[in-house]
């Protein structure tokens, strides 16, 4: 009975010795599965950081240069300048449409995207408001107005400056369009920063 009771504590032994390794690995796995847990939370919150607070993207206050080309929905490109001088301005600063300032946010030098703006977010929607008719003795008399045609109008309230189209004319009245010509517009532009400089 002493021999079997002794080889049965052997038995034990051993099998204590099993179960104390398994637990040995199992205790590794778990810190190795916390330590790749704690790197991602760590890669992440450096990722999110960087994105926020990245000097290499554009954002307010920052000066960039853009290259763009806008055509409208039926593909029509209304302006361009490709083949010329960047557009430059500081962000924030209301210097463009909102959507195109937007558009400009987050990107980095070299990046391309295509957006497309809602007359919204670009010259606003066509306003039927700001067509106005008037005596013919409100033009210069030497200046013969041509329907199609754009002028420069001052205020006589500010003395402001802006554009009007000339969309009728008569013996007696000229009718004048103040809407901006891309007003009740969707604008796409492609898009391509090439300079960043912070502020």
């Amino acid at each position: 009975m002493a021999y079997r009771i002794i080889l049965y504590a052997s038995i034990m032994k051993k099998s204590e010795k099993l179960k104390g390794k398994q637990v040995v690995a199992l205790k590794k796995k778990k810190q190795l599965q916390y330590g790749m847990l704690a790197g991602a939370g760590v890669i992440i919150v450096a990722v999110l950081l960087l994105v926020i607070f990245n000097p290499f993207v554009a954002k307010a206050g920052d000066t960039v240069n853009i290259y763009y080309t806008g055509t409208l929905d039926d593909g029509t490109i209304f302006d361009s300048n490709v083949n010329g001088s960047p557009l430059t301005f500081i962000v924030g600063k209301g210097m463009v449409i909102p959507g195109f300032e937007e558009a400009v946010i987050g990107m980095a030098v070299n990046n391309e995207k295509t957006v497309r703006i809602p007359p919204e977010k670009a010259y606003g929607l066509y306003n039927a408001s700001f067509i106005h008719v008037v005596n013919r003795t409100a033009f210069p008399s030497n200046l013969t107005p041509v329907v199609g045609q754009y002028y420069s109008v001052r205020s006589t309230i500010d003395s402001s400056e802006s554009s009007v189209k000339v969309i009728n004319v008569t013996a007696a009245t000229i009718t004048l369009d103040a809407n901006h010509a891309l007003a009740g517009q969707n604008l796409t532009f492609s898009i391509r920063l090439t300079a960043i400089n912070p502020k």
